[in-house]
């Protein structure tokens, strides 16, 4: 039967928020972890677009469509802090990351980092990027079984310490980084939220300190140096009136920043290597466009003329969000919908699901770029239909440079290679924690002349 998360204020025309607090002690976690669509289904035809359970030892409310999204991202009324919200998930891990703080202080923090993602900086980026990635991509093996998750995974953590730190590592010491990096995201999913030696929560904490002496290690070689990688342009960022970031402010953000880069690309692209060998179609369709462009390595001014390639980047985001949700504190009684949303709410924005409710997507299942075609257009049902980057004042500041370094990959993997899988494979897509394929994505992986 369902229960009423909280009734109405006296008098209020507003409903109360329907649920279940599901299995006792782990509610509804391991459900949704296992089977994320049909649970958000179910609960959508069961109580509607708002609904509540338990979840990852909390209560959390549900707010599932567009409408919702955005009323809590835009967040009009000041009703929502993310803070206090992601806290709870990754805060020991990722202390006032820039996704992290609110209202007047995020601001100030975002108009400082801003200045590391200005065109000139971007230009920077990809131009640096293009020897590592052509190295990362000619010492690919080859073969059958070859899997592309692994690959991929580890070719975006190298190029996070070349470009994002830029600072010289032997593949030992890149490796102790990258793992802590992983320690650290994985973390946030821990069913068990206390550091028990050995598991999840005890390894993120040990990543966190692991990833602080790094940076300050190296920082004071960056404020005084400079350089073209984001390290640096952090530690020189500076607004027209003077304002920087301290060394504990850079420390924080590079943690942040490279976990939201690397993670986030490599979803998204391994989301794009199984639907392009899913579709071999597409995917000579991309390469054909990749080629026409004569170039081996991807210029920062031939970005976009890869028109088809970013319909499927933009598809693969819609089947897959690489952020599969997005958590609100309520900070004052607010509501959603109509719904009534009491202070101390944690809400939760369900983007991996959003993204394929039939009331706003045709046929929403099947792999179809061609819908953000001009001529079609899917996503303009709804400005927050489509939101891998999130909205209002906390979207994604990196999401320029995520297309970037999508493209600027792909474009090499493109004409190096061809890829594909047995007809009848289905990839065991693993939603514990950031979506990925519990398999690695093994593929057969061939060498173009």
């Amino acid at each position: 039967m369902p229960t009423v998360l909280a009734p109405p204020p006296p008098g209020s025309d507003l409903k109360p928020v329907l649920g279940d607090p599901g299995v006792p002690l782990i509610g509804h976690t391991l459900q949704t972890m296992h089977d994320p669509f049909g649970i958000a289904r179910n609960r959508y035809l069961r109580f509607g677009p708002v609904s509540w359970g338990w979840l990852l030892g909390r209560r959390m409310v549900t707010v599932q469509g567009p409408e919702a999204a955005e009323t809590v991202l835009v967040n009009k009324d000041k009703a929502f802090a993310n803070g206090p919200a992601w806290t709870y998930f990754i805060g020991p891990f990722f202390t006032r990351g820039i996704m992290l703080l609110d209202f007047e202080e995020h601001l100030h923090h975002r108009r400082i980092m801003q200045q590391a993602f200005t065109k000139p900086k971007l230009r920077a980026y990809v131009e640096a990027m293009g020897p590592s990635i052509e190295r990362g991509v000619e010492a690919w093996t080859p073969g059958a079984g070859w899997r592309f998750y692994d690959h991929i995974k580890q070719l975006t953590l190298d190029l996070a310490v070349d470009v994002f730190m830029g600072v010289e590592l032997d593949r030992s010491e890149a490796d102790r980084i990258n793992g802590a990096f992983i320690d650290a995201v994985r973390a946030g999913t821990a069913l068990i939220r206390f550091p028990v030696p050995g598991l999840r929560w005890h390894k993120g904490l040990r990543a966190r300190k692991t990833l602080e002496e790094f940076f300050r290690r190296h920082l004071p070689a960056k404020r005084r140096d400079g350089g073209d990688d984001l390290f640096a342009a952090l530690c020189q960022a500076e607004t027209e009136d003077g304002h920087r970031f301290t060394d504990e402010d850079v420390v924080n953000h590079m943690i942040f920043a490279l976990m939201a880069a690397h993670d986030t690309s490599t979803i998204t692209m391994t989301t794009m290597a199984y639907y392009l060998a899913k579709h071999p179609e597409w995917q000579e369709r991309v390469r054909e466009e990749s080629r026409a462009l004569g170039g081996r390595v991807l210029g920062f001014d031939d970005l976009d003329a890869l028109t088809s390639l970013d319909l499927v980047i933009k598809e693969a985001q819609r089947l897959v969000a690489p952020v599969p949700a997005l958590p609100r504190l309520a900070v004052k009684d607010t509501s959603v919908l109509g719904y009534h949303i009491p202070r101390g709410t944690l809400v939760v924005v369900p983007l991996l699901t959003n993204h394929r409710m039939p009331e706003v997507w045709k046929d929403p299942e099947r792999f179809d770029p061609e819908r953000f075609a001009e001529h079609r257009r899917e996503d303009k049902v709804h400005k927050y239909a489509w939101a891998p980057f999130g909205g209002g004042a906390h979207k994604c500041i990196g999401m320029h440079f995520a297309g970037l370094q999508i493209k600027s990959i792909f474009h090499r993997i493109l004409l190096n290679h061809r890829w594909s899988v047995p007809a009848d494979y289905e990839w065991p897509l693993d939603t514990t924690s950031l979506p990925s394929p519990a398999d690695g994505l093994p593929v057969r992986l061939e060498r173009l002349s």
